[in-house]
């Protein structure tokens, strides 16, 4: 619960424009990606994130959408997969797929994370060799949405991120 209290914390600083005077420092942008570092009440934070290409459906009125990789150094928490598409969750209904690679995470509100350290380290692995990967998920309403990221950019802003919080 702490973990996921940080990330809304930290997602809501991220979300709003004057919320703080200290706001995340863009380290380097590559093509889709970009990663950031942000020295928070628990110490430093590094993550890289990148908006979706596309969205559907079109006509759905939802916030922005955002898939991430988050590092913390103080909790040494690496590898941290998160992803939110822009509305209210129904419980466990967001799959991250790349060709035949399917990822299952749970869900809290609007933001979704992977279940352990195993699925997020293939999940990266997948991340690393594709060029798109499609997050599909359903409204606490029962509205399926599609998200497609482009992962161009990904390993670089991913080793970025991970060497300034090593």
């Amino acid at each position: 619960m702490k973990k996921i209290s940080v990330l809304l914390i930290l997602f809501t600083f991220l979300f709003s424009s004057n919320a703080f005077s200290d706001q995340p420092k863009s380290i380097g942008k590559y093509k889709s990606w970009e990663a950031f570092t942000y020295n928070g009440s628990n110490g430093k934070i590094c993550f890289a994130q990148t908006i979706p290409l596309d969205r559907a459906p079109k006509n759905l009125k939802r916030d922005p959408s955002r898939l991430f990789v988050t590092f913390r150094k103080n909790e040494k928490i690496k590898n941290e997969l998160s992803v939110t598409s822009g509305h209210m969750y129904k419980k466990s209904s967001v799959i991250a797929k790349s060709g035949k690679n399917e990822f299952l995470f749970f869900s809290q509100g609007n933001f979704a994370w992977l279940i352990d350290g195993e699925e997020e380290f293939n999940l990266i692995k997948t991340m690393k060799k594709a060029s798109k990967l499609s997050v599909t998920a359903r409204t606490s309403t029962g509205t399926e949405t599609k998200d497609m990221y482009s992962m161009m950019g990904f390993t670089k802003a991913y080793n970025t991120a991970r060497k300034s919080c090593a």
